[in-house]
């Protein structure tokens, strides 16, 4: 462990200590129930606290952000039934797909793929033509 977190870790724990004989911790919410902590083993040690107060900031990396995005538009895309709307959302996925494998620049096997209008299109026929075949049942 560098010598500032030593010194930061150091400052940490007489500062806990203070509180702790000044009373400053008796009867606090949650005290004596289970603590749930994350499991940040897969974490670097020297990259823990960073980590931690990025996620208690609600911080997300643009990486996971624009995942999301992609996850909300193929959503999107099973409920779609207009092809010019799904061609639009199409081309939008693919520009976040896009995006996403270059700013990673990851070997083109790791890369996300790309969602095509044609797979698309013939996954909203058999949609269709199945909601079909239930209704004259």
């Amino acid at each position: 462990m560098s010598k500032e977190l030593i010194a930061l870790q150091q400052i940490a724990e007489n500062k806990i200590r203070q509180a702790q004989r000044e009373g400053e911790l008796d009867n606090l919410p949650g005290e004596g129930q289970r603590l749930e902590l994350d499991d940040d083993s897969h974490i670097p040690s020297e990259l823990r606290m960073a980590y931690r107060i990025l996620k208690n900031a609600d911080y997300v990396s643009p990486e996971v952000q624009q995942r999301k995005e992609i996850a909300d538009i193929k959503e999107m895309l099973q409920d779609c039934q207009d092809e010019r709307t799904l061609y639009q959302k199409v081309q939008k996925l693919n520009l976040f797909i896009t995006k996403l494998n270059e700013q990673r620049r990851t070997p083109i096997h790791l890369q996300e793929e790309q969602v095509y209008y044609q797979k698309v299109l013939e996954r909203i026929r058999v949609a269709q033509k199945d909601s079909s075949d239930k209704e004259e049942k």
